[in-house]
C-alpha cells in the first residue's frame, strides 16, 4: 500500500488527468474519448522529440563555457542579450514543450529571466517558419503589422517578468563540483543504461537514474556506464 502511495504522490499531475478523463467518460463518453486520442498523439510525438532534445541540450551544457552564456544571455549582456534571445528563439525548431529543458540549461550557466521569457515567447510565436506561412495565408502587410506589435508585447512582459521573478525563484542547481559520483538528474532522460552496466551503483527511482549508497567504486564498470550515457550526465570526481 505504501508503495501506491508513493507512486502516487510521485506521479500526482498523471494521476489527477487519468481521473479526469474516468470522470468525463460519465458525463460525455465522446468527449473523452477524443480527449484520450489527443493525448496519445502528443504523447506519441514527446516520446520521438524529448529524447533528441535532452540529449543536445546535454551536449550544449557540456561543451558552452558557463561565460559564453553570461556573455550573451547574462545580466550584463543587455541589448545584445535581448537581441540574441530573439533570434535563438526566432530560429528555433519543434514544438514549444522542446525549449523548457534548453531554457533550464541556459539558467543555469547564468541566462537571465528576460532573456529566457524572450527566448520562449519567440519560440511559441514569432519563429521563421510560422512567419513565413502567415505572410503566404494571411498577407505580409498582416505579419508585418503582427510581428511587430508582438515583439512589442515581448518586451514588455520579459521586463515586467524580470522584476517580479527572481533567480531564486526558479528552481536552483548547484553550481559547485561534488566530490564522488553525481548524476545530472535534469539531463537523464532514464534510459536505464548506467543501471545495466553498473547496477550495484546504479538504480531508477521516479523514473530518473539515482546512486545507490557505496563504499569502494569498481572503476572499470564505473568508467563504462560514464561513458554509455547518451547524455553525459555522470560524473565522477576524485
Amino acid at each position: 500500500m505504501s508503495k501506491v502511495v508513493k507512486m502516487l504522490k510521485n506521479n500526482l499531475f498523471f494521476a489527477a488527468i487519468i481521473l479526469a478523463y474516468i470522470v468525463l467518460s460519465f458525463f460525455s463518453p465522446n468527449f473523452a474519448i477524443q480527449g484520450i486520442k489527443n493525448s496519445g498523439y502528443y504523447i506519441k510525438e514527446m516520446l520521438m522529440i524529448m529524447p533528441v532534445i535532452f540529449v543536445l541540450t546535454a551536449l550544449l551544457d557540456t561543451f558552452v563555457p558557463k561565460e559564453t552564456i553570461i556573455k550573451y544571455l547574462g545580466r550584463e549582456a543587455k541589448t545584445k542579450g535581448v537581441l540574441v534571445s530573439f533570434v535563438l528563439g526566432s530560429i528555433s525548431a519543434g514544438p514549444i514543450y522542446a525549449a523548457f529543458p534548453f531554457c533550464v540549461m541556459l539558467h543555469k550557466k547564468g541566462a537571465t529571466v528576460r532573456n529566457i521569457v524572450i527566448i520562449l515567447s519567440s519560440w511559441a510565436v514569432i519563429k521563421v517558419p510560422m512567419l513565413l506561412n502567415e505572410a503566404k495565408f494571411l498577407g505580409l502587410e498582416f505579419m508585418a503589422v503582427r510581428w511587430v506589435l508582438t515583439i512589442i508585447a515581448i518586451l514588455i512582459f520579459s521586463y515586467i517578468a524580470d522584476k517580479i521573478i527572481k533567480d531564486k525563484d526558479l528552481p536552483q542547481i548547484a553550481e559547485e563540483e561534488k566530490h564522488g559520483v553525481t548524476i545530472n538528474t535534469d539531463a537523464c532522460m532514464g534510459c536505464t543504461i548506467c543501471t545495466k552496466k553498473y547496477p550495484e551503483l546504479f538504480e531508477m527511482e521516479s523514473k530518473k537514474a539515482t546512486i545507490k549508497e557505496y563504499s569502494d567504486l569498481d572503476s572499470g564498470k564505473l568508467n563504462d556506464a560514464i561513458r554509455s550515457c547518451p547524455v553525459l550526465a555522470i560524473k565522477y570526481i576524485k
